[in-house]
This record gives structure tokens, C-alpha cells and sequence, in this order.
């Protein structure tokens, strides 16, 4: 399907756990428009603090994940 091909790394990895963005967003304490960028926009790099609160948040799904798995560094 054609949107599949916007799905960033995260967005792939909320989706095959089966987590919604509202659900990372609330988990993460972080607003649900900061993840749809995470999820949608392939050259958005979230800030440090963003991007641990975001790890910490799928780490409880998944400890072995890291920042590369999703985002240039």
C-alpha cells in the first residue's frame, strides 16, 4: 500500500507491537504532534531529551531496542 511507505523505523516498530501514537505520546510525556513527527517525517531527528524520553518509553515493549534502530546519529 502506498502509506506504508511513509512508516519511519518507529512508526514500524509501535506498529508491529501493536501501540498507538497517543499511547507512546502519553507514556512518554511527550505531545502526540512529536510523535506523529517521529512516525511520518523520515529527516525529523528529535532532540536529545526527545528522543531519550521516546526510547525510554519503548523500551518497556522492547529492552534492546537503541537510538540507531530509528534515527540517524
Amino acid at each position: 500500500m502506498w502509506f506504508r511507505n511513509k512508516r519511519t523505523p518507529f512508526k514500524a516498530f509501535l506498529d508491529r507491537h501493536g501501540i498507538l501514537q497517543k499511547e507512546i505520546a502519553e507514556e512518554a510525556g511527550v505531545s502526540e504532534n512529536t510523535v506523529t513527527k517521529a512516525c511520518s517525517n523520515h529527516e525529523y531527528i528529535p532532540s536529545a531529551i526527545i528522543k531519550k524520553k521516546l526510547l525510554k518509553a519503548a523500551k518497556k515493549v522492547n529492552p534492546h531496542i537503541r537510538s540507531y534502530d530509528f534515527w540517524d546519529v
